[in-house]
């Protein structure tokens, strides 16, 4: 059957008579008739017949190749990007060059209407090649194509297309990302300086990650979230503890002298596995609850936890609604992309039972698994390509450009809150030491760490870049990291006056009035079918 029956069936004259009411006002006719005469406009103009209907040629118009340009950028972009701080990018092919789609330098300066795709208006390919470049091959590199809403493609194309992807924050924004940035740079040196080789699960390499996480909170808060419910392994743990989650310097510091704990079963080893909550502030005056789950096993094993966490406060607290509560998880590279349990926990992320309103992954990439590279780790071309599990948008950026990630963080909340699903931030950066501070990395990854030990890190990148830019002089940046450091000394100083160190008890508001169990009641309560020598077993 003839597939434009439907146009058989009507009046040429009606027809012609909505043409020419769309030709006085687009907008006068029906949205689907304005549509048609859209197409047939198009058709007009970029494919005029000759020799009674035939066209002039085969040959692809050019407006198309330009259109297929455009959706290259957007499906393949990612794979083109300036995303790795230390390390050259593996090459893809084919390439998104002009002459793979039947383009070349002389058609830079024509000008093309295929530029509205891309919010530019008609425009010259050499201004729309531009803009595709600064939009999906520098910093930050996107995937989401494959995402089969229409709503969610074209928000993330609007906000993508707008500003190039690049962000607009303004001086007081900038020196508030410096001043966070360098607590996290000054805190890290200040370890390593009082308590040499002892382990810590540095950050250095991805202290970037404290800007990130303080713009998720202070940007949530301001669309509504209420709570923000954290895990993560022990890598940075120390640094968002007391960066973030404001617990006190002189706490840490405590915790790294041999003393002994005030509660009883606590032993060794334990700071950075511990949990913490905290009522806060943010900038803008809106109050937000942070709570930091315990993790005393192994990397992904709290994810489980923090979505139970969040969807027990999102029923019993805000009667269901999704978007007060926002669980954060942050992985390791090889544990995303290795570990059975992150599979299981998003493949359950949109099921009634157990949905959250969508979690913030963060993954803190230090493009090596304990002492094995990248790509003998994995089969996937990134670590987070779970993500397409439940058709979730990833964003990899740079973790040397603190901007770009902060930019990636605010696109990220804003999505979670509109269409309440995941969104996966892949954060390339490195670790600066071994897996922890006592391993020689360059025992297994010689060139990588060649590469690192004459790497400046993410302070000095962005302080010398708002130097030149004219945002801040020497003296405010140093004022910053020398006030940071005078605290420091100060907390350490106070640290000494704790006789022994103190676990703060984790959701704390909701177990007052509990206390830990012994092993005196084990002993002495014979329901729970414990004895003794099976106790000592047990420990």
């Amino acid at each position: 059957m003839d597939q434009y029956t439907y146009l058989s069936n009507l009046d040429p004259v009606t027809i012609d008579g909505l043409y020419q009411d769309y030709i006085k006002n687009p907008e006068a006719v029906d949205l689907s008739w304005k549509k048609f005469f859209d197409g047939f406009e198009f058709a007009q103009k970029h494919y005029p017949v000759i020799n009674n209907g035939a066209a002039k040629s085969n040959e692809v118009p050019t407006e198309f190749k330009v259109i297929n340009l455009i959706n290259a950028y957007r499906v393949r972009g990612h794979l083109f990007t300036r995303t790795n701080p230390v390390r050259d990018r593996r090459t893809y092919t084919p390439e998104i060059t002009l002459s793979f789609f039947g383009l070349s330098d002389a058609d830079l300066n024509t000008v093309f209407e295929a530029g509205k795709e891309v919010g530019l208006g008609p425009a010259t390919l050499k201004d729309i090649l531009h803009h595709l470049q600064r939009s999906y091959c520098e910093s930050i590199g996107v995937e989401y194509m494959y995402i089969r809403n229409p709503e969610k493609l074209q928000w993330i194309r609007d906000r993508i297309h707008a500003n190039d992807n690049h962000p607009s924050f303004s001086v007081p924004q900038k020196k508030h990302i410096l001043k966070k940035l360098t607590q996290a740079v000054a805190f890290e040196n200040f370890l390593h300086t009082r308590f040499p080789g002892q382990k810590r699960f540095s950050l250095e390499g991805g202290e970037t990650l404290i800007p990130a996480l303080d713009a998720a909170v202070e940007h949530g808060a301001n669309l509504g979230l209420q709570e923000f419910v954290v895990g993560m392994a022990h890598r940075g743990r120390l640094n968002t503890l007391v960066n973030i989650f404001h617990k006190p310097y002189r706490q840490v510091f405590s915790e790294f002298v041999a003393k002994d704990y005030v509660e009883e079963g606590f032993d060794g080893d334990v700071k950075y596995h511990l949990g913490y909550d905290e009522q806060l502030t943010t900038d803008d005056g809106h109050p937000v609850k942070l709570t930091l789950c315990p993790n005393p096993s192994h990397l992904e094993t709290v994810d489980a936890v923090v979505e139970g966490i969040s969807r027990a406060k999102i029923n019993k607290y805000y009667n269901g609604q999704l978007d007060k509560v926002c669980p954060i998880l942050i992985h390791g590279d090889a544990a995303i992309a290795g570990q059975g349990i992150v599979y299981e926990v998003i493949q359950m992320s949109q099921l009634d039972g157990y949905k959250t309103g969508g979690t913030i992954h963060i993954v803190i990439n230090n493009q090596v698994g304990f002492t094995t590279n990248y790509t003998d780790a994995r089969s996937s071309t990134y670590c987070t390509d779970v993500a397409k599990v439940t058709l979730s948008p990833v964003f990899h950026v740079n973790g040397d450009d603190v901007e770009a990630l902060v930019h990636t963080m605010r696109i990220a909340m804003e999505y979670r809150q509109k269409f309440n699903t995941d969104v996966f931030i892949d954060l390339l950066c490195y670790r600066k030491y071994g897996h922890n501070e006592g391993d020689e990395p360059k025992f297994t990854q010689p060139l990588l760490y060649k590469a690192i030990a004459n790497h400046p890190n993410p302070k000095e990148i962005y302080k010398a870049k708002l130097m030149a830019e004219g945002s801040v002089d020497e003296a405010f940046a140093n004022a910053l990291e020398e006030d940071f450091k005078k605290l420091l000394n100060e907390e350490f100083e106070a640290s000494k006056q704790f006789e022994n160190a103190h676990i703060e008890p984790f959701l704390k508001d909701l177990w007052g009035g509990f206390r830990y169990s012994t092993e005196a009641d084990f002993q002495s309560s014979p329901a729970t079918g414990v004895d003794k020598k099976n106790l000592e077993l047990i420990a």
